[in-house]
């Protein structure tokens, strides 16, 4: 349709390699409802007369119903959905009105719109996704406050901590990703269109009008800016990409800890695979695949980077596989926080051996340091030396610390008795006897810790936090609808 210098048909192996329809069928109701924008804009702009409208409005009406099989038929005629749909209007409409649709507009501008649109009902369709799995991490801390655990630096036993805490931790992260969308979609939800393929029109077009009929704030600008730059998508998927990373993070910690040799938590049955040869196996399938898609989603991410880095300024069909590589990222990352989601309310967490790995662990040495520092008043790092010599001392006789006897602590202290006596011996005999796993907790006084009471107050003000966002996105998307739903009303009117 669009052949008006070049002779003949598009070659079928060209068109084949060149369409994108594969893609643009999610692009298509967004096509139809700029297109409606914009051919109300005309009207008022002068540019097509009622009757015209009329035409135009009708059979893009129509098109909300294609079939299935209009759509297959569709994919071996055209390069993509914009040139697809000109050519459906113009068929049903006639080429006298449907044939100025497309007035004052360029596939550059128009493919652009109708990405805006769709990447700011995905951005939305991700927020209350994140927002869900954060409801079930809180909900699930609140019954695990008392789920005592060892926490990890380098996979080694670091301190006591909880479970709850661990899976704030991630509420925390997840929340944050709910922040750089809400700012993202600022950034998103601006219309490009009248700015023509590159330079704008003659015509006289109202671009705000059309901005305002379709929900955006307002417009991109600069017209070279509105057809060509893709720093939206990029921020879009950049976006996604942390996300899934913080999923694969949780991913990871999960098959771990669903492993035998650590035993702190298990999938049930119906989130786990098995072996098809070994009767035993209870595997966590979903969390691994789950590691394997985010790399999948960082390669993606450096694809659609890789494309723009290339770009002159101005519009390129290079832009084109943009659209293919957002839409998988976005798939991908949304049926992932789905699932976490299942996995977090699902997973059965096996308190008694977690709280027997922290007795046995070592991680309580830096509640019995800075113990010693309150009571006796020495220098920290003396005490970490102290502290040190006698994990040493029952690491080698394998013994836990609150097993060791006196014999033991001063046989471990003996290198230091001349600087700090037996009372120190009976001192550090002392603070072991206090020292259980739920004490240390107890003890820690530090804001954002696993106090017992922190992981309350923090799990009640991200629930409120959480609650916050839901009603900052409701809000926006009832603005949204709210004018999607009056230019329906318009198109309505000028076809009653």
């Amino acid at each position: 349709m669009y052949r008006s210098r070049l002779k003949g048909s598009l070659d079928e192996h060209v068109l084949a390699y060149l369409s994108s329809m594969d893609e643009d069928t999610s692009l298509l109701p967004y096509d139809i409802v700029g297109s409606e924008a914009h051919s109300i804009m005309l009207y008022e702009q002068g540019l097509i007369d009622k009757d015209e409208l009329a035409r135009i409005l009708e059979a893009l009406e129509s098109a909300k119903s294609i079939s299935l099989d209009e759509l297959r038929s569709m994919k071996e005629r055209y390069e993509d959905v914009h040139e697809a749909l000109e050519a459906y209007v113009i068929g049903k409409a006639g080429m006298d009105a449907g044939g100025k649709m497309h007035t004052a507009r360029s596939r550059n501008d128009q493919v652009t719109l109708d990405l805006r649109m769709k990447v700011r009902d995905d951005i939305t369709a991700v927020e209350y996704a994140i927002l869900d799995l954060v409801d079930a991490l809180l909900a699930r801390a609140k019954e695990c406050i008392d789920a005592v655990m060892p926490m990890y630096t380098h996979l080694q036993h670091a301190q006591i901590g909880s479970f709850s805490h661990y899976l704030l931790a991630y509420a925390d992260m997840l929340l944050r990703d709910v922040d750089r969308l809400e700012s993202c979609y600022a950034r998103v939800n601006l219309s490009p269109l009248g700015s023509s393929a590159i330079g704008g029109t003659s015509l006289p077009v109202n671009r705000d009008r059309v901005a305002s009929l379709l929900g955006f704030n307002g417009i991109v600008e600069n017209s070279i800016d509105a057809t060509s730059s893709r720093d939206f998508l990029l921020e879009f998927c950049s976006c996604l990409c942390i996300t899934m990373l913080d999923l694969s993070r949780m991913a990871e910690d999960m098959v771990l800890w669903s492993s035998s040799e650590f035993n702190y938590i298990e999938l049930p049955d119906e989130l786990a695979s098995t072996s098809s040869v070994m009767p035993q196996k209870k595997n966590p399938c979903p969390l691994e695949l789950m590691r394997a898609r985010a790399s999948t989603v960082l390669g993606l991410l450096a694809s659609i980077m890789g494309i723009v880095r290339s770009l002159p300024s101005g519009y390129s069909r290079d832009l084109q596989e943009s659209k293919r590589i957002a839409f998988d990222i976005f798939k991908i990352v949304y049926e992932s926080l789905l699932m976490m989601r299942q996995i977090v309310l699902g997973i059965i967490v096996k308190r008694e051996d977690m709280l027997k790995a922290a007795e046995k662990s070592y991680a309580i040495a830096l509640d019995v340091a800075e113990e010693l520092v309150k009571r006796r008043g020495i220098a920290f790092r003396v005490a970490h030396r102290l502290v040190g010599a006698i994990v040493a001392y029952a690491s080698s006789h394998g013994k836990t610390l609150r097993d060791l006897s006196m014999d033991d602590l001063k046989a471990a202290l003996d290198p230091f008795r001349m600087d700090h006596g037996v009372d120190m011996v009976e001192a550090i005999s002392s603070i072991l006897r206090d020292s259980d796993p739920s004490g240390s907790l107890r003890r820690r006084s530090s804001k954002g810790s696993p106090n017992p009471s922190e992981q309350e107050r923090m799990i009640h003000e991200r629930e409120v936090r959480s609650k916050e966002h839901r009603a900052e996105i409701d809000v926006r998307q009832e603005r949204l609808e709210y004018a999607l739903a009056s230019l329906q009303d318009t198109v309505n009117r000028f076809l009653g």
